[in-house]
């Protein structure tokens, strides 16, 4: 038996076993390319919930960049590479921001996940199951497009949000990505729902108009549901906000943009109170982990 071997029967028969307690919702949110304001969204989201009194953190599993960081003006000690290998806890790799938003960076830790060894294996997870006890809710900011370390966190999330904007380019993008997730083995559809949220639209019937293209065909082609959550209208504060570096729902907290995502936010609140169980942060990382094994 070859360590890959291993790993997936440790992953199987122990990280991956329900939990009983309450355990932090992970959002996780993507779109089938870049440009599309998905950042943004995420950002201002973790806010709006936050203001409706949710212990939220952004985990920004898109390697190599640092957008989070900068609409966030924050610089973070740690990543999650050091918890990995260095020895540090959540606590030490959780940067706060406005509105007491917590932050993480996936740094390397995101690339090195296949060369992961048994032990750091049952760290990695026990020290996300504590980020899993202290959050409400986690918001996966994931790269765009349909790359591989795109997909397995997309794949393995219990709640997905997909961003597209009316531009045809954005939307056959989007169709694109549920195509590609569709063919995983390890996708649940039965499990998981994949929210549409129509980007900077500039009328009312652009979003109707978006949802009903990709439902159509999504429904014809795939085995899986798609559900239209919300709209955020094309906006110039929003657009100052992010040449100023600074979440619009801050910078502009009226603005028509600002607004639509607290309307998102509070839709998503009233769901969360539906769900009786959550996987958490660590049964996403031990499924992301087993995918990349599996390969």
């Amino acid at each position: 038996m070859d360590q890959a071997e291993r790993l997936r029967d440790i992953l199987k028969k122990q990280v991956l076993q329900p939990k009983k307690k309450r355990t932090a919702k992970v959002i996780t949110v993507t779109s089938g390319k870049g440009g599309v304001g998905k950042t943004s969204l995420s950002v201002n989201l973790a806010i709006q919930l936050s203001r409706l009194g949710k212990q939220v953190v952004i985990f920004d599993a898109d390697f190599g960049l640092a957008n989070i960081e900068i609409m966030l003006g924050l610089r973070p000690k740690y990543n999650l590479a050091d918890l990995m290998y260095r020895g540090k806890k959540i606590g030490d790799i959780i940067t706060y921001g406005p509105e007491n938003v917590g932050f993480i960076s996936g740094g390397s830790g995101i690339r090195e996940l296949e060369s992961i060894s048994r032990d750091q294996v049952f760290s990695l997870i026990h020290k996300l199951d504590d980020l899993d006890r202290a959050a409400d809710v986690i918001i996966v900011d994931t790269g765009a497009g349909i790359s591989d370390a795109v997909l397995e966190f997309v794949a393995a999330s219990e709640d997905i949000l997909l961003v597209a904007t009316p531009e045809p380019t954005s939307i056959t993008d989007a169709y694109a990505l549920m195509k590609v997730l569709d063919r995983k083995t390890d996708y649940n559809e039965g499990k998981t729902v994949v929210k549409l949220v129509a980007n900077q639209v500039r009328e009312d019937w652009e979003a109707t108009e978006l949802f009903e293209k990709l439902a159509v065909v999504v429904r014809k082609f795939l085995d899986i549901e798609v559900e239209f959550l919300g709209a955020v209208p094309y906006d110039k504060n929003m657009h100052r906000a992010v040449v100023h570096q600074r979440p619009v729902s801050i910078s502009y907290p009226e603005a028509g943009s600002a607004k639509a995502i607290k309307r998102i936010a509070r839709k998503l609140d009233n769901q969360f109170m539906d769900e009786k169980e959550r996987g958490g942060i660590a049964k996403l990382f031990s499924s992301v982990i087993r995918m990349r094994f599996m390969r």
